[in-house]
């Protein structure tokens, strides 16, 4: 086993045992429900954004596989701070990063979410793993509902 896939599998069951920043957001100014019904994850993205623009808060509730439920935890990690404009990059560069258009060893804002690379050799997982993003974009843009069904770009 390559130590990637290793630490893709520890970093997985990490973050799917003992999930970060999930439940609901009470004060969340922004939400979207997210739905992947090959899978049967079903989210709730919640974030409170700032005036300026900054995300200040973010969580997550519902239910999923491990893959989507660790994406889910390692993105609110890693927007928590964030303008809503670099929340979108990161959006797009996971996005590329799931299709096999992003490099990981190239310059890009994903962090430790690289660990996800491996689920692009996995097509029938992609949306698992892109399901927290999805429905991030969505929220973002002020849209409360979202589905992977039907679409061939999961952030379609």
């Amino acid at each position: 086993m390559t130590n990637m896939r290793a630490l893709y599998q520890e970093v997985i069951l990490d973050h799917n045992k003992k999930p970060r920043n999930f439940g609901k957001l009470e004060d969340a100014n922004r939400f979207a429900v997210g739905d992947n019904p090959l899978c049967g994850d079903n989210y709730t993205v919640y974030a409170v954004v700032g005036d300026d623009g900054v995300i200040e808060e973010t969580a997550f509730d519902g239910t999923g596989c491990a893959i989507s439920k660790a994406a889910a935890s390692m993105m609110t990690v890693r927007i928590k701070g964030k303008t809503l404009e670099e929340a979108e990059v990161m959006v797009e560069e996971f996005r590329r990063l799931m299709t096999g258009k992003l490099d990981p060893d190239d310059d890009h804002h994903l962090g430790h979410l690289t660990v996800f690379e491996g689920v692009s050799q996995l097509p029938q997982r992609v949306k698992c793993a892109v399901l927290p993003f999805h429905t991030l974009h969505a929220a973002l843009e002020g849209k409360e509902e979202v589905s992977t069904e039907g679409q061939d770009d999961p952030l379609g």
